[in-house]
């Protein structure tokens, strides 16, 4: 089992089987609006972080968004395995350079 694995693990025992003071579990007591918050709040860390260009923070942002992400895939119904399987359809795709509509303007 890999890292992703474990953690998907573990958020799904804590919707499952709860346990008191787990930020996992008050994310799920929130509901959806709240773990999308932070989804967002994590996403613009990340960007920041890159902005900066500190590895290590980088790094610690990066993992505060997929676990985040994760507890929106749980909350959501999709697993690491869906989007594992369309990460591999996408990948077996050769010459997937998206073609740009080009729009004239003067008509």
């Amino acid at each position: 089992m890999n890292a992703f694995e474990s953690m998907e693990y573990v958020i799904q025992q804590r919707r499952e089987q709860p346990m008191e003071k787990s930020y996992t579990c008050y994310l799920f007591e929130k509901g959806l609006d709240k773990i999308l918050k932070k989804v967002g709040e994590e996403t613009a860390e990340t960007i920041i972080a890159a902005k900066n260009g500190d590895k290590e923070e980088i790094i610690g942002e990066v993992n505060d968004l997929f676990y985040h992400v994760m507890v929106m895939m749980n909350e959501c119904g999709v697993t690491l395995a869906d989007v594992e399987k369309e990460m591999e359809a996408r990948a077996g795709k050769i010459g997937n350079l998206k073609t740009f509509h080009v729009s004239d303007h003067n008509t």
